[in-house]
């Protein structure tokens, strides 16, 4: 790899996450303007109110950035240094999921084999899927949150770490008696390991 490769990738990557996580917290704040007191096509005037003030924003920036040519330099800069620092590659990362399993190596993701830490991983996430059709990664992170690992990471974040160790993520899962959203579905890891007997059996105890 070149000595320019290992950065470009960085912000490479890093614009990805931001993207996405922009893209994820603009879609929650339209969707939280829906009326639930209402029906019909009332109930998401609030919605459409809040997609009419985004596309006003993008509107005056484009024409703030049209007169005031030289303040692209400024948004760049902003861009790249937020990309760099949301680019961390997952062996960067101060912590990972294989140390917040009971039964996981010790050794942290960036000292241990890439084979281990992937395993290690996906033995985590079936005790977090129990006996259940899958789990979401917002209570995946919750959990790795609650042992104090991966306090720097989102849901976005998480999710390009997830597929960085090649982990299917699906945009929809359902998880009973929590919803739809992001998440990892049982399904797609039965190609990729199979939990252990124990491990299913303490988490559906």
């Amino acid at each position: 790899m070149s000595r320019l490769a290992r950065p470009a990738t960085r912000i490479a990557v890093g614009s990805a996450v931001l993207t996405r996580r922009l893209g994820a917290r603009t879609a929650a704040w339209v969707a939280r303007g829906r009326r639930h007191d209402l029906t019909g096509w009332r109930a998401a005037l609030g919605c459409w109110l809040r997609l009419g003030l985004v596309a006003l924003g993008l509107y005056l920036l484009w024409r703030v950035v049209r007169a005031v040519p030289n303040l692209l330099w400024l948004l760049s800069a902003a861009w790249v240094a937020g990309a760099w620092r949301a680019g961390r590659a997952p062996a960067e990362a101060p912590a990972g999921p294989a140390e917040v399993s009971e039964e996981a190596p010790s050794e942290r993701p960036d000292d241990a084999p890439r084979g281990d830490v992937r395993a290690a991983t996906l033995e985590w996430i079936w005790r977090q899927i129990g006996d259940r059709q899958g789990v979401h990664l917002r209570d995946l992170l919750a959990h790795a949150h609650a042992h104090g690992m991966l306090q720097d990471l989102d849901v976005a974040a998480f999710r390009t770490h997830l597929e960085w160790w090649q982990i299917p993520v699906r945009a929809r899962v359902r998880v009973r008696g929590l919803g739809v959203t992001v998440g990892i579905h049982r399904d797609d890891l039965e190609g990729l390991a199979s939990p252990s007997p124990a491990a299913v059996v303490q988490d559906a105890a």
